[in-house]
């Protein structure tokens, strides 16, 4: 038994549950990894110097063992997140020290603690095994996969899985994730595929969509709401484009930003009017390493009053991190909120206290999103509300060039990653409805 005898159960119109079923499992799957053995191999190096090309591996690994409460996904599609660029540039710091810690949680999970890392935190795909006591789903089910993986075994997370003493990335902080013909899932990261959208397509929002949902539209993040004027750092980005989208389906003002007329120009296509161009409007919040600028601040809050008709900010959409934290602070209205879900410009934020103690602002951290959440997001994107974002796919063989565009921000909306599926655009049920949602669907392709 091969993968491509998977592959070619899944293509066929024919093949029922019964079939996937009966399919046997392969020993062995190709997947995207790194590899413990060579964590410094990049030492002494600035972070742009770091190539994921030379550290993405692809191998041919066995299939683990299937626990209760989990499945065994057939992957037709991934996508790049900027934690598999972490993961392949190993920082902040190696990623095998979430899989060595979690390894020692359970016998079962010491599975995860493996001299090398199957990374990728996106999936769209097929199910072709499940675990005890999953009652939910069942070979054939056609299944995209979120990332927040939880064991649920402490009170702390029954109220909001996102706090879980055990809450982990799936693909990030275990293993087994969703570059590869294979994954490793807990059964209640599954949600259903949306039926008009190909693999490809299906895989890209994942991560990104349900990150920007909690953070922006849930009660545990910005709770945004009609009229807010909503600024968005990177809003074309694989982060920003799905805010930015939510705003404008929630009836928010999305003020976005980028870095370039061609980052601009995607925005205006999602439908939003409100847009700075930072790197021609000369904004520089830093005079030096180490000494920030407010008369920058200001100019930035000039500007944006100008486009707003003299508003301030009602929620800053935050993810570059130092770079922008101090001017994200400083423009926000008083009593606003500022949310911020990662810092890829660096994690050591400052900014200026008095602007947000004085006028009663809020900082709000968001990691991810719990099932519901991105249950709903995923929602979303099924009834055609939100919209896939992807710019490139490549093939599974080139992962490595795939992070490397992502890592040089050389890329629009989301990169994908063709797993099993052999070209773009199959997996497609829904027809009429894509057909309704074709422009919106292709925007990011036509840049």
């Amino acid at each position: 038994m091969t993968v491509k005898d998977i592959l070619a159960a899944i293509q066929s119109p024919d093949s029922t549950p019964d079939d996937f079923a009966a399919l046997p499992l392969p020993e062995s799957y190709r997947a995207i990894t790194v590899h413990k053995d060579e964590v410094e191999m990049f030492a002494g190096l600035e972070t742009r110097e770091k190539d994921p090309r030379k550290s993405i591996h692809l191998d041919e690994v066995p299939v683990p063992e299937l626990g209760p409460g989990e499945a065994l996904v057939a992957v037709m599609a991934s996508s790049v997140n900027y934690n598999s660029v972490w993961t392949s540039i190993f920082e902040p710091l190696s990623t095998f020290g979430f899989l060595e810690r979690y390894g020692k949680l359970s016998p079962l999970t010491k599975r995860h603690d493996l001299p090398y890392h199957i990374i990728g935190s996106d999936l769209a795909g097929v199910v072709l095994r499940t675990g005890p006591g999953v009652n939910a789903w069942k070979p054939g089910d056609e299944v995209v996969a979120h990332c927040l993986s939880v064991e649920l075994e402490s009170p702390d997370g029954h109220d909001d899985t996102m706090l879980d003493p055990e809450q982990r990335i799936w693909g990030f902080e275990t293993n087994f994730g969703g570059l590869a013909e294979i994954a490793l899932v807990k059964s209640n990261q599954l949600m259903p595929k949306p039926a008009h959208l190909s693999w490809e397509e299906a895989a890209a929002p994942g991560l990104v969509n349900s990150t920007a949902y909690r953070q922006l539209v849930s009660r545990n993040g910005a709770a945004m709401k009609q009229g807010d004027n909503v600024l968005i750092w990177g809003a074309s980005g694989g982060l920003g484009s799905y805010a930015t989208q939510f705003a404008l389906a929630g009836g928010a003002t999305p003020i976005c930003v980028v870095s370039s007329p061609q980052k601009a120009e995607i925005c205006r296509k999602m439908g939003a009017e409100l847009i700075i161009d930072r790197a021609a409007e000369g904004y520089r919040f830093w005079k030096d390493e180490h000494t920030q600028d407010p008369k920058e601040w200001k100019r930035f809050g000039k500007r944006i009053r100008e486009l707003t008709g003299g508003e301030d900010i009602d929620i800053v959409f935050e993810h570059p991190g130092r770079e922008t934290f101090g001017a994200s602070v400083y423009v926000t209205r008083k009593g606003g909120t500022i949310t911020t879900c990662a810092s890829t410009s660096g994690y050591m934020h400052e900014y200026d206290n008095r602007y947000l103690w004085m006028s009663l602002k809020r900082i709000i951290g968001s990691h991810f999103a719990n099932y519901r959440e991105a249950y709903e997001a995923n929602r979303l994107i099924a009834k055609g509300k939100i919209h896939p974002t992807l710019s490139k796919v490549y093939p599974l063989h080139e992962t490595g060039q795939a992070a490397h565009d992502v890592h040089r921000n050389a890329h629009q909306g989301k990169v994908g990653v063709l797993c099993l599926a052999p070209e773009e655009g199959l997996g497609v049920r829904d027809h009429e409805m894509r057909a309704q949602h074709l422009d919106a669907i292709n925007r990011f392709r036509n840049v």
